[in-house]
Formats: structure tokens, sequence, C-alpha cells
């Protein structure tokens, strides 16, 4: 597989290409699929790591212009390129956005929750986007199947006993009469997680919602995945602002479906514990996360989460 390693005379012709000097590239917070460079003070360069990610990369492209034209806080593309003609590499300039992503910035809880109400009036702006709108090439989430068949898998491969998949099933059956046989299927980032959250370091602001890699239509419920739990409550409340008068009654329902799609999510990576070190990832550690969420089920929800039980 093709590796996009770029050369320093390669990063030298894009930073020329937008007004920038090869001393003015420097190497900023890559992620798994990207590599990632400050081009001056105003840009961002993204470069995919292997053939494998330009895929995802060619859907950004697609989808942050009609993020932004849902009004949706994210940095405006600049330049894509994929062609491969002039440099050596594909790759995408976007505007940079000011601010640190929120696992870095480890903000208080009431400043952290003023962020994430922040972010659920973002993300229902962009959920109003549904139908394919121009986005053909986006994917269509696939359903997990009923996570009850997950849960028997584990107890037949010994990751959890008899007693505990009881207990899990029971969940299970409690949170599913709450999620709609047909849900509506919406444009979703795909990847909320808090690396990919920026908020100016004081103020509790946030600044943007970037790297859209993982957009796909799907559940809007599952938007909520990757999330802290803690946080979820709080993205839930500015998502019910957004939408305006009605709406918390709406939504009261999706706190069972994210409790259920949080649940279901973090019993998928248990048979997968292999940590990546220093890769900065919302599953890692798996073993950390169902802990958490095991803790959560136990004592049972706080309010306003306490009719689930």
């Amino acid at each position: 597989m093709d590796d996009f390693e770029p050369a320093h005379e390669t990063l030298a012709a894009i930073a020329a290409r937008h007004g920038c000097t090869a001393e003015t590239v420097r190497p900023a917070h890559s992620g798994v699929a990207n590599r990632a460079y400050l081009l001056g003070d105003d840009l961002v360069l993204r470069i995919p790591r292997t053939e494998r990610f330009l895929a995802d990369l060619v859907k950004e492209a697609a989808v942050i212009p009609a993020a932004r034209r849902l009004g949706v806080r994210t940095p405006d593309v600049v330049t894509f390129d994929d062609t491969c003609t002039d440099v050596d590499v594909p790759y995408m300039v976007l505007d940079r956005v000011r601010g640190a992503d929120l696992e870095r910035l480890d903000l208080p809880r009431d400043e952290s929750e003023q962020v994430y109400r922040q972010v659920g009036r973002e993300l229902a702006k962009l959920h109003r986007l549904s139908g394919e709108a121009g986005l053909s090439g986006v994917p269509r989430d696939r359903s997990p199947g009923d996570p009850r068949v997950l849960v028997d898998r584990l107890r037949t491969d010994g990751w959890i006993d008899a007693d505990a998949a009881r207990w899990l099933i029971g969940w299970f059956d409690t949170l599913s009469p709450h999620v709609p046989a047909e849900p509506p299927m919406v444009l979703v980032h795909g990847d909320i997680s808090p690396q990919n959250l920026l908020a100016a370091e004081r103020g509790a602001v946030l600044t943007g919602i970037v790297d859209w890699g993982d957009a796909q239509w799907a559940d809007p419920a599952t938007e909520f995945a990757k999330t802290p739990l803690t946080a979820v409550p709080a993205m839930l409340d500015g998502y019910a602002q957004e939408h305006g008068e009605g709406a918390s009654e709406h939504l009261r329902s999706w706190e069972a479906r994210v409790l259920r799609v949080h649940l279901t999510w973090a019993l998928a990576r248990l048979a997968d514990p292999v940590p990546k070190p220093g890769e900065r990832h919302w599953t890692a550690p798996p073993a950390s996360r169902l802990l958490g969420l095991l803790r959560f089920f136990a004592s049972g929800p706080p309010s306003p989460w306490a009719d689930l039980v």
C-alpha cells in the first residue's frame, strides 16, 4: 500500500502555493489517518498517511462545505488536490481554527459542560441534513444488530461470565424499547470525541469541530457514542435548545438510546484490548471505558435519567 509520507521539498512546494515559506511549515498534532502541518499562522495542511485513508479525505472535501452551509463551526477547505500531478501526495489545506482540543485543555467541569452544550447545538444544525443532498459518496451506517448477540458471544468466548451476561441482557432489555425500529438517517460527523473538539483556552467557547473522515448517514443518536458519558446530558441540552420548543420531550428517549450505544460499543471493544501507545483515540484503553460504564449502570443513572431504571 502506498505511503504518502511527504518529503521536505513536497511540503515546501505546497506551502509556496499558499503564500508561505518552507520555514513556516511545522508539524501539528496528527491523527491515525492523516499527518498534519501548520502552514504559517493561518492554514493547516493534512496529508493521508496511506492510500487506505485517501477516501476519507475525499469524503471530507464534500462534507465540510455541506456542514458549513448549515452553519456548523468547522474550518473551511481552502484547497483539496488528490491528483498528485503537481506534488507527489494528495493533500487538503484548511483554514486554521484557534484553540486546543478538549482532551488537552482539561477544562473545569462547569466550563467543559458549557462547551459540550455548544457542541450539541452544532450537531442539531448538522442533523437537519437528511437524504443524500449531493453527498452520494457518504456511506450509510450498517446496523450493529442485536447487542444481546454480542453479549452471548462474549460469554461463550470467556470474556464475561453467565451472571454478567444476564445482567447486561437485562439492561439491553430495558433500553431497547426506546430505540425506534427505523430511526431517521441524517448526516453525522461520526467522531465527536474530545480530540476533535476545539475550544478557546479561556472563556469556554467552542471554536470548531474537526476531522470529518468518519462522516456517514446514520441514526443521529449514534453521534454521541464517542463522547464521554458525563458530557452527554449537556450535549443533549444544547441539542434540544437548538431544536426549539417541544424538543426536550422528543429527546427523552435519546437518553436510553445513547446509553445503549455506549454500552454496545464498549462491549464490542472488550475483545480487542491491545493498547496502542501514543495513539490519540477515544477507544484507548477499552478496559477503563467499559469499567466506567459498568459503574454507571451498576449505580443507576442519575437525574435526569432516573426514569430509565
